[in-house]
């Protein structure tokens, strides 16, 4: 399956940390998530906005694309499936953003708030964060040989919870039908789901 991935269709990645934070109560409130775009599309951003007219500074620049970024994600409920058990969790508006540039990549950092902050009383809280059409595929930080300490890190709970990141496992035919897909093809939505890892915190009662 190795050849047909590197062949499939995504024309850019993200690499993605995730913070789940729960207050005093047990209760998770927000995911806290840091994309860092790949650096190809991130020097392209940063051209774009090098050459943009009129007098406004990078880093104004940069606030007006997180902006963009937070309005064209918020239809698309930001790329992020969010299960409790079985139960699908609903999430709020992101309210708390920022775009800024690091060592030549442009990173989104937001806070996304859960609809009711939600007790964690022993079903696993699982969540997904992935482009519906493929077009970019989302991974969570690698150290080289896997997942990076702070890829997935829960905080305000820390001592009663465990986490793990799955890989992704997509079928044959899901691994062809994105390999046949070309930069002028538009993926048919809901199939960026199949390639996305899975998040899982696992907390005691």
């Amino acid at each position: 399956m190795l050849p047909g991935l590197a062949l499939a269709h995504p024309h850019g990645w993200i690499d993605m940390s995730m913070r789940v934070i729960v207050d005093d109560d047990g209760r998770v409130e927000a995911l806290h998530q840091r994309w860092r775009m790949d650096p190809f599309y991130s020097l392209v951003l940063l051209e774009e906005l090098g050459r943009a007219e009129g007098e406004e500074s990078l880093e104004q620049r940069l606030d007006l694309l997180g902006m963009e970024i937070r309005d064209t994600l918020a239809p698309q409920g930001y790329f992020t499936e969010l299960y409790h058990g079985e139960a699908a969790i609903g999430l709020g508006e992101v309210r708390e953003y920022t775009v800024m540039e690091r060592d030549g990549r442009v990173e989104f950092i937001f806070l996304l708030p859960l609809e009711t902050p939600l007790p964690l009383d022993g079903e696993p809280l699982v969540y997904r964060v992935f482009d519906p059409t493929y077009y970019i595929e989302v991974l969570h930080e690698e150290n080289g040989d896997g997942p990076s300490d702070d890829a997935l890190v829960v905080t305000g709970a820390e001592s009663r919870c465990s986490t793990r990141i799955l890989p992704a496992d997509p079928d044959p035919a899901q691994v062809a039908q994105a390999a046949r897909l070309d930069i002028t093809d538009e993926a048919p939505d809901g199939l960026g789901r199949y390639f996305a890892e899975t998040g899982e915190i696992q907390c005691d009662a």
